[in-house]
């Protein structure tokens, strides 16, 4: 499934404080927003559903992305995520009962790879990713949290209003 609703047009965009609207990224750069949904698109594939949101949500959550915070709980819940789960996401550490091995080791590579920045990917964490994902699933786990990065930034950068997605 395409997620052309991720930079959605119309009323998502707002002005940036005390600015003028911004940009809306996939009517002024069309091939550039449909190369981002082809590499979200890819990123997935194969990917269980409540990894892929579980993921979306832990970047969305470090990246003070309430856009696509919104958008991807939301469409956990859509799926049929529980709401203690949805709640636990950003203490999964402290709540490790509400994840299994996969989800926990997905969480922290997410960390890891979404403040790159503080320090690296740090080996532990990328080596327990590792043992629990063989390396077609890494490598989609790993493409699925730059995507999620990719698209933070870009509603961070259009001043993208939280709620506002069409869906």
């Amino acid at each position: 499934m395409e997620r052309a609703t991720e930079g959605a047009t119309g009323p998502a965009s707002a002005p940036a404080a005390g600015g003028s609207p911004r940009l809306d990224l996939a009517k002024t750069a069309p091939k550039v927003f449909r190369a981002l949904i082809g590499f979200d698109t890819a990123a997935r594939e194969g990917l269980d559903p409540a990894l892929v949101e579980l993921i979306q949500i832990r970047a969305s959550h470090l990246n003070h992305c309430a856009y696509c915070l919104h958008l991807h709980t939301n469409d956990a819940r859509r799926a049929g995520e529980s709401e203690d789960r949805l709640h636990m996401v950003p203490v999964w550490r402290e709540a490790r009962h509400f994840f299994t091995d996969r989800e926990r080791a997905a969480l922290a590579l997410t960390e890891a790879v979404t403040l790159v920045a503080d320090g690296g990917v740090p080996e532990d964490v990328y080596a327990r990713a590792a043992e629990v994902f063989d390396d077609r699933e890494l490598a989609h786990v790993l493409a699925l949290i730059l995507t999620i990065n990719t698209w933070n930034r870009v509603a961070l950068a259009t001043a993208k209003v939280a709620g506002t997605d069409p869906r």
